[in-house]
């Protein structure tokens, strides 16, 4: 994948991000992506509107690219997300069997936004230490700086901070 794809799908993850806030979730936007970066499905938080614990957009991303594609074509897909996946989020990307992981913003940028609000505690724990323990490569690649203050811009106002 090249520069261009992972910025056109990390941008179009904000828009996703928006859309989730304007619903009444939580801003975070993810989508899967083939191995030429075609857009195969897109997906938002359903935490707050489906009153789902697991409702992160990248663990719903994982979980329905699951049910559509076998592992061997997964392999070849990439994840893109607004903020790094959580380690919940990573766990269900491993065992999607999604090879690759792009992402805007770190886990330690989001906590700079959503601060100690109960909605949203953070791990601080990237999702590469998550990947490194498991038995199959996942490429990772971000964060984006360039993408941070558009996608920290969806978050402002949300978190009780």
């Amino acid at each position: 994948m090249d520069y261009t794809t992972d910025i056109r799908n990390l941008k179009r993850c904000v828009e996703i991000s928006r859309q989730s806030r304007a619903s009444g979730n939580t801003p975070f936007g993810a989508l899967l992506a083939d191995k030429e970066g075609t857009i195969l499905l897109e997906q938002p938080n359903v935490e707050i509107t489906e009153k789902k614990c697991t409702g992160h957009a990248e663990t719903q991303a994982a979980e329905r690219a699951s049910q559509l594609y076998s592992r061997e074509f997964l392999k070849d897909c990439t994840l893109y997300t607004t903020a790094e996946p959580c380690a919940m989020c990573a766990g269900a990307i491993y065992w999607a069997g999604i090879g690759r992981v792009v992402y805007g913003m770190t886990e330690k940028e989001l906590l700079a936004q959503t601060g100690a609000d109960p909605q949203n505690p953070t791990f601080d724990l990237p999702c590469r230490e998550v990947f490194a323990r498991g038995q199959k490569a996942i490429e990772v690649v971000g964060p984006f700086p360039e993408l941070v203050e558009e996608i920290a811009e969806v978050h402002k106002g949300y978190w009780n901070n």
